[in-house]
């Protein structure tokens, strides 16, 4: 028929269609199925990519443990804190072992009251005599107890004792191997009669502890300093005499300097 349109116009919204979409609204894609269109979703959110390795900020993956070999022994432990040290006994006194064998019986019996006192230290004989008898006693000791080395002679100086020096022989017996030790208390300014008639050895000793101490030897063939100049003021080894101490008229004189420079 003529007056039929050649297609179907929508309805109006006057006759309860529905309006078009606005000039600036985007149409609704349509379904392909021809159904109704799906409504609009947001697109989701795509998580940052990591950092490429190597890039600034990127933090290193830590490196694996390396494993083990195998029949290797297992990883020692650090070592545990070891536990505080008890505190150091205190040191015992020295005990003297009174000695009354047969070599101290020869001695007394020889010379009496002149053996002062009689000890063991360390399995060695000590004998404390009279210095007035130290010449005859040391000759028994040589020719009856065949004590024929003198080893030494020194001396100790104790200043605050009346008798304050102990003048010490270390004897030897090669026929026995045993040792002997001799002391006699000198005070000071006191004389001591020579051994050089008993151990020639004894020469040099005695000079040397005349030098350091101030001991004098009686019949002594050449008592003289060994150690220091003749001229030399004080004796070394005493226990008054300072660490640091020198003769300065000695030393300005023959050295040409002040002491202590």
């Amino acid at each position: 028929m003529a007056n039929e349109p050649s297609e179907k116009q929508p309805p109006s919204a006057a006759a309860g269609g529905e309006s078009k979409p606005g000039a600036g609204q985007p149409e609704p894609p349509a379904s392909p199925a021809g159904g109704p269109a799906a409504p609009a979703t947001e697109k989701p959110s795509v998580p940052a990519a990591p950092p490429a390795p190597g890039a600034a900020g990127a933090e290193k993956p830590a490196a694996p443990a390396a494993p083990a070999a195998p029949g290797a022994p297992p990883a020692a432990k650090p070592p545990a804190a070891a536990p505080p040290r008890p505190a150091a006994p205190p040191p015992k006194k020295e005990e003297k072992t009174p000695l009354d064998n047969d070599l101290v019986k020869r001695f007394r019996a020889r010379f009496g009251d002149s053996i002062r006192e009689a000890w063991l230290d360390r399995k060695q004989a000590i004998l404390v005599v009279d210095v007035a008898k130290l010449e005859p006693i040391c000759r028994f000791a040589r020719d009856d107890e065949k004590f024929n080395m003198l080893a030494d002679l020194t001396a100790v100086d104790w200043p605050r004792r009346e008798k304050r020096f102990d003048v010490v022989l270390q004897l030897y017996s090669f026929p026995k191997n045993e040792r002997l030790r001799i002391k006699a208390m000198v005070g000071d300014g006191e004389a001591v009669y020579s051994l050089t008639s008993v151990w020639p050895t004894a020469n040099w000793l005695e000079r040397e502890c005349f030098d350091m101490f101030g001991i004098r030897f009686e019949g002594h063939p050449g008592l003289k300093r060994i150690l220091l100049p003749e001229e030399w003021q004080g004796h070394p080894l005493r226990k008054d005499y300072d660490i640091l101490q020198q003769d300065d008229a000695w030393v300005r004189e023959n050295l040409g300097i002040e002491s202590g420079q």
